[in-house]
Protein backbone atom coordinates (compact mmCIF):
# COMPACT_ATOMS: atom_id res chain seq x y z
CA UNK A 1 0.00 0.00 0.00
CA UNK A 2 2.79 2.40 0.91
CA UNK A 3 4.54 1.75 -2.41
CA UNK A 4 1.28 2.29 -4.25
CA UNK A 5 0.63 5.59 -2.46
CA UNK A 6 4.15 6.78 -3.28
CA UNK A 7 3.61 5.85 -6.92
CA UNK A 8 0.32 7.76 -7.03
CA UNK A 9 1.93 10.81 -5.39
CA UNK A 10 4.73 10.65 -7.93
CA UNK A 11 2.26 10.54 -10.81
CA UNK A 12 0.36 13.53 -9.38
CA UNK A 13 3.59 15.53 -9.05
CA UNK A 14 4.65 14.66 -12.59
CA UNK A 15 1.22 15.73 -13.83
CA UNK A 16 1.40 19.02 -11.96
CA UNK A 17 4.88 19.82 -13.23
CA UNK A 18 3.91 18.86 -16.78
CA UNK A 19 0.79 21.03 -16.59
CA UNK A 20 2.79 23.97 -15.25
CA UNK A 21 5.38 23.59 -18.00
CA UNK A 22 2.71 23.42 -20.70
CA UNK A 23 0.96 26.49 -19.28
CA UNK A 24 4.25 28.40 -19.23
CA UNK A 25 4.82 27.50 -22.89
CA UNK A 26 1.53 29.14 -23.86
CA UNK A 27 2.34 32.58 -22.43
CA UNK A 28 2.92 35.19 -25.12
CA UNK A 29 4.72 38.48 -24.42
CA UNK A 30 3.23 41.43 -26.28
CA UNK A 31 4.31 45.07 -26.39
CA UNK A 32 1.42 47.28 -27.40
CA UNK A 33 0.36 50.88 -27.54
CA UNK A 34 -1.35 52.20 -24.41
CA UNK A 35 -4.57 52.86 -26.32
CA UNK A 36 -5.39 49.16 -26.75
CA UNK A 37 -5.21 48.77 -22.97
CA UNK A 38 -6.60 52.14 -21.85
CA UNK A 39 -9.65 51.73 -24.10
CA UNK A 40 -10.56 48.43 -22.40
CA UNK A 41 -10.40 46.45 -25.65
CA UNK A 42 -7.79 43.97 -24.40
CA UNK A 43 -10.02 43.16 -21.42
CA UNK A 44 -12.46 41.71 -23.96
CA UNK A 45 -10.10 40.13 -26.47
CA UNK A 46 -7.56 38.37 -24.28
CA UNK A 47 -9.93 36.31 -22.08
CA UNK A 48 -11.68 35.10 -25.25
CA UNK A 49 -8.31 34.23 -26.82
CA UNK A 50 -7.31 32.20 -23.77
CA UNK A 51 -10.65 30.38 -23.72
CA UNK A 52 -10.36 29.42 -27.39
CA UNK A 53 -6.64 28.65 -27.63
CA UNK A 54 -5.19 28.39 -24.13
CA UNK A 55 -2.81 31.25 -24.95
CA UNK A 56 -2.28 33.82 -22.20
CA UNK A 57 -0.84 37.17 -23.16
CA UNK A 58 1.48 39.16 -20.93
CA UNK A 59 0.79 42.77 -21.91
CA UNK A 60 3.46 45.47 -21.83
CA UNK A 61 1.68 48.74 -22.63
CA UNK A 62 3.78 51.72 -23.71
CA UNK A 63 4.17 54.17 -26.57
CA UNK A 64 4.39 52.67 -30.04
CA UNK A 65 8.04 53.69 -30.47
CA UNK A 66 9.02 51.91 -27.27
CA UNK A 67 6.85 48.90 -28.15
CA UNK A 68 8.58 48.53 -31.51
CA UNK A 69 11.98 48.85 -29.81
CA UNK A 70 10.97 45.91 -27.60
CA UNK A 71 10.52 43.92 -30.81
CA UNK A 72 13.81 45.16 -32.27
CA UNK A 73 15.58 44.07 -29.08
CA UNK A 74 13.87 40.66 -29.08
CA UNK A 75 12.27 41.30 -25.70
CA UNK A 76 8.76 40.29 -26.79
CA UNK A 77 7.10 37.81 -29.13
CA UNK A 78 4.70 40.18 -30.87
CA UNK A 79 3.94 43.91 -31.18
CA UNK A 80 0.48 45.48 -31.60
CA UNK A 81 0.89 49.14 -32.54
CA UNK A 82 -0.33 52.09 -34.64
CA UNK A 83 2.37 53.83 -36.65
CA UNK A 84 2.26 52.46 -40.19
CA UNK A 85 5.62 53.88 -41.34
CA UNK A 86 7.49 52.37 -38.40
CA UNK A 87 5.55 49.11 -38.70
CA UNK A 88 6.54 48.74 -42.36
CA UNK A 89 10.17 49.55 -41.50
CA UNK A 90 10.10 46.96 -38.70
CA UNK A 91 9.12 44.25 -41.21
CA UNK A 92 11.40 45.54 -43.99
CA UNK A 93 14.41 45.50 -41.65
CA UNK A 94 13.75 41.87 -40.77
CA UNK A 95 12.60 42.30 -37.18
CA UNK A 96 9.01 41.32 -37.90
CA UNK A 97 7.67 38.62 -40.20
CA UNK A 98 4.47 40.19 -41.48
CA UNK A 99 2.08 43.02 -40.60
CA UNK A 100 -1.47 41.85 -39.96
CA UNK A 101 -4.09 44.57 -40.47
CA UNK A 102 -6.29 44.26 -37.38
CA UNK A 103 -8.49 47.33 -36.99
CA UNK A 104 -8.69 51.09 -37.20
CA UNK A 105 -10.29 54.03 -35.53
CA UNK A 106 -9.29 57.68 -35.74
CA UNK A 107 -7.52 60.45 -33.93
CA UNK A 108 -9.38 63.41 -32.49
CA UNK A 109 -8.38 66.93 -31.62
CA UNK A 110 -10.07 67.63 -28.31
CA UNK A 111 -10.19 70.67 -26.10
CA UNK A 112 -12.35 72.99 -23.99
CA UNK A 113 -15.73 74.20 -25.23
CA UNK A 114 -14.40 77.78 -25.19
CA UNK A 115 -12.33 76.74 -28.25
CA UNK A 116 -9.97 79.71 -28.39
CA UNK A 117 -8.55 78.56 -31.75
CA UNK A 118 -11.99 78.10 -33.35
CA UNK A 119 -11.31 74.60 -34.66
CA UNK A 120 -14.76 73.15 -34.00
CA UNK A 121 -16.15 71.69 -37.20
CA UNK A 122 -12.78 71.55 -38.96
CA UNK A 123 -12.20 68.05 -40.33
CA UNK A 124 -8.57 68.06 -41.44
CA UNK A 125 -6.03 67.93 -38.64
CA UNK A 126 -3.39 70.05 -40.35
CA UNK A 127 -5.79 72.97 -40.75
CA UNK A 128 -6.85 72.70 -37.12
CA UNK A 129 -3.23 72.65 -35.94
CA UNK A 130 -2.52 75.81 -37.93
CA UNK A 131 -5.42 77.54 -36.17
CA UNK A 132 -4.10 76.40 -32.77
CA UNK A 133 -0.62 77.74 -33.56
CA UNK A 134 -1.99 81.04 -34.90
CA UNK A 135 -4.08 81.52 -31.75
CA UNK A 136 -1.16 80.42 -29.54
CA UNK A 137 -3.68 78.29 -27.68
CA UNK A 138 -2.28 75.91 -25.07
CA UNK A 139 -1.56 72.48 -26.55
CA UNK A 140 -0.48 69.42 -24.57
CA UNK A 141 1.66 66.92 -26.47
CA UNK A 142 2.33 63.38 -25.33
CA UNK A 143 5.95 63.89 -26.39
CA UNK A 144 6.68 60.23 -25.74
CA UNK A 145 7.59 58.81 -29.17
CA UNK A 146 4.23 57.03 -29.31
CA UNK A 147 2.03 56.49 -32.36
CA UNK A 148 -0.08 59.43 -31.23
CA UNK A 149 3.02 61.62 -30.91
CA UNK A 150 4.11 60.55 -34.41
CA UNK A 151 0.68 61.47 -35.79
CA UNK A 152 0.83 64.86 -34.06
CA UNK A 153 4.12 65.60 -35.81
CA UNK A 154 2.60 64.62 -39.15
CA UNK A 155 -0.18 67.13 -38.52
CA UNK A 156 2.24 69.92 -37.60
CA UNK A 157 4.07 69.29 -40.88
CA UNK A 158 0.75 69.34 -42.76
CA UNK A 159 -0.21 72.60 -41.06
CA UNK A 160 2.45 74.62 -42.86
CA UNK A 161 3.56 76.48 -39.72
CA UNK A 162 7.26 77.06 -39.06
CA UNK A 163 8.73 74.17 -37.10
CA UNK A 164 11.70 73.52 -34.86
CA UNK A 165 13.35 70.13 -34.37
CA UNK A 166 14.42 68.95 -30.96
CA UNK A 167 16.35 65.87 -29.87
CA UNK A 168 15.17 64.58 -26.51
CA UNK A 169 17.04 62.05 -24.38
CA UNK A 170 14.63 59.48 -22.95
CA UNK A 171 15.10 56.38 -20.88
CA UNK A 172 13.30 53.32 -22.20
CA UNK A 173 13.57 50.12 -20.17
CA UNK A 174 16.70 51.41 -18.50
CA UNK A 175 18.38 52.33 -21.79
CA UNK A 176 19.07 55.89 -23.00
CA UNK A 177 17.27 56.67 -26.25
CA UNK A 178 17.44 59.83 -28.36
CA UNK A 179 14.15 60.86 -29.96
CA UNK A 180 13.89 63.55 -32.63
CA UNK A 181 10.61 65.41 -32.92
CA UNK A 182 9.19 68.58 -34.44
CA UNK A 183 7.00 71.21 -32.86
CA UNK A 184 5.88 74.77 -33.73
CA UNK A 185 8.65 77.34 -33.69
CA UNK A 186 8.41 79.96 -30.93
CA UNK A 187 5.82 77.97 -28.99
CA UNK A 188 7.46 77.66 -25.57
CA UNK A 189 4.70 79.73 -23.92
CA UNK A 190 1.82 77.56 -25.13
CA UNK A 191 3.19 74.14 -26.21
CA UNK A 192 3.64 71.58 -23.42
CA UNK A 193 5.46 68.30 -24.11
CA UNK A 194 4.84 65.99 -21.16
CA UNK A 195 6.34 62.59 -22.05
CA UNK A 196 3.28 60.73 -20.75
CA UNK A 197 0.72 58.18 -21.93
CA UNK A 198 -2.67 59.10 -23.34
CA UNK A 199 -4.61 58.98 -20.09
CA UNK A 200 -2.26 61.30 -18.21
CA UNK A 201 -2.04 63.63 -21.20
CA UNK A 202 -5.82 63.94 -21.33
CA UNK A 203 -5.94 64.62 -17.60
CA UNK A 204 -3.34 67.38 -17.89
CA UNK A 205 -5.11 68.89 -20.92
CA UNK A 206 -8.28 69.04 -18.84
CA UNK A 207 -6.44 70.74 -15.97
CA UNK A 208 -4.95 73.30 -18.37
CA UNK A 209 -8.15 73.55 -20.45
CA UNK A 210 -5.90 72.92 -23.41
CA UNK A 211 -6.05 71.16 -26.75
CA UNK A 212 -4.53 67.75 -27.32
CA UNK A 213 -4.53 64.93 -29.87
CA UNK A 214 -6.11 61.69 -28.68
CA UNK A 215 -7.07 58.33 -30.11
CA UNK A 216 -10.83 57.88 -30.12
CA UNK A 217 -10.81 54.73 -27.99
CA UNK A 218 -9.02 56.27 -25.01
CA UNK A 219 -10.93 59.55 -25.25
CA UNK A 220 -14.31 57.82 -25.22
CA UNK A 221 -13.20 55.75 -22.22
CA UNK A 222 -12.23 58.91 -20.31
CA UNK A 223 -15.26 60.90 -21.46
CA UNK A 224 -18.00 58.30 -21.06
CA UNK A 225 -16.53 55.40 -19.12
CA UNK A 226 -15.72 57.07 -15.80
CA UNK A 227 -17.84 58.25 -12.91
CA UNK A 228 -16.31 61.72 -13.29
CA UNK A 229 -16.00 62.35 -17.05
CA UNK A 230 -13.15 64.34 -18.46
CA UNK A 231 -14.18 67.94 -19.21
CA UNK A 232 -13.00 68.12 -22.84
CA UNK A 233 -14.94 67.89 -26.10
CA UNK A 234 -14.27 66.57 -29.60
CA UNK A 235 -13.60 69.61 -31.78
CA UNK A 236 -11.95 68.21 -34.92
CA UNK A 237 -12.62 64.77 -36.40
CA UNK A 238 -13.34 62.86 -39.56
CA UNK A 239 -10.65 63.96 -42.01
CA UNK A 240 -8.31 61.64 -43.89
CA UNK A 241 -5.31 63.01 -41.98
CA UNK A 242 -6.73 61.64 -38.72
CA UNK A 243 -6.90 57.96 -39.75
CA UNK A 244 -5.47 55.55 -37.15
CA UNK A 245 -4.82 51.96 -38.33
CA UNK A 246 -3.50 49.25 -35.97
CA UNK A 247 -1.25 46.36 -36.97
CA UNK A 248 -0.04 43.19 -35.24
CA UNK A 249 3.45 41.90 -36.11
CA UNK A 250 5.10 38.69 -34.85
CA UNK A 251 8.80 39.09 -34.08
CA UNK A 252 10.98 37.25 -36.60
CA UNK A 253 12.32 33.92 -35.24
CA UNK A 254 15.18 34.08 -37.77
CA UNK A 255 16.38 37.16 -35.93
CA UNK A 256 15.53 35.87 -32.44
CA UNK A 257 15.13 32.06 -32.26
CA UNK A 258 13.85 32.23 -28.66
CA UNK A 259 10.59 34.02 -29.54
CA UNK A 260 7.35 32.06 -29.45
CA UNK A 261 6.59 32.55 -33.11
CA UNK A 262 4.01 29.77 -33.45
CA UNK A 263 1.96 31.25 -30.60
CA UNK A 264 2.28 34.72 -32.13
CA UNK A 265 1.02 33.38 -35.46
CA UNK A 266 -1.84 31.62 -33.72
CA UNK A 267 -2.73 34.89 -31.97
CA UNK A 268 -2.61 36.80 -35.27
CA UNK A 269 -4.80 34.24 -37.00
CA UNK A 270 -7.30 34.34 -34.14
CA UNK A 271 -7.45 38.16 -34.18
CA UNK A 272 -8.03 38.18 -37.94
CA UNK A 273 -10.60 35.39 -37.79
CA UNK A 274 -14.31 36.11 -38.04
CA UNK A 275 -14.65 35.71 -34.27
CA UNK A 276 -11.77 38.04 -33.39
CA UNK A 277 -12.95 40.64 -35.86
CA UNK A 278 -16.52 40.44 -34.60
CA UNK A 279 -15.39 40.96 -31.00
CA UNK A 280 -13.58 44.11 -32.13
CA UNK A 281 -16.64 45.34 -34.03
CA UNK A 282 -18.95 44.60 -31.10
CA UNK A 283 -16.83 46.38 -28.49
CA UNK A 284 -18.72 49.52 -27.55
CA UNK A 285 -18.64 51.97 -24.69
CA UNK A 286 -21.88 53.76 -23.89
CA UNK A 287 -23.17 52.76 -27.31
CA UNK A 288 -20.14 54.09 -29.18
CA UNK A 289 -18.04 51.79 -31.33
CA UNK A 290 -14.37 52.36 -30.57
CA UNK A 291 -12.63 50.25 -33.24
CA UNK A 292 -13.50 48.97 -36.71
CA UNK A 293 -12.14 45.61 -37.98
CA UNK A 294 -9.72 45.68 -40.94
CA UNK A 295 -8.93 42.02 -41.66
CA UNK A 296 -10.37 40.78 -44.97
Amino acid sequence: MKTRRMLLCGLVLVSLFTGTALAAEKVLKMSTTTSTQDSGLLDVLLPALEKDTGIRVKVIAKGTGAAIRDGIDGNVDVVFVHDRDREDAFVKDGYGTKRYAIMHNDFLLVGPDTDKAKIKGVTEGGEAMKKIATAKATFVSRGDDSGTHAKEQELWKASGVALDTVTTAMEKDGKPVEVKSVYPAGSKDWYLSVGQGMGKTLTLAEEKQAYTLADRGTFVKYKFGREVPINLSILCEGGTQLANPYGLIPVNPKKYPHVKYELAEQFANWLTSSKGQQLIADYKLHGQQLFFPDAK
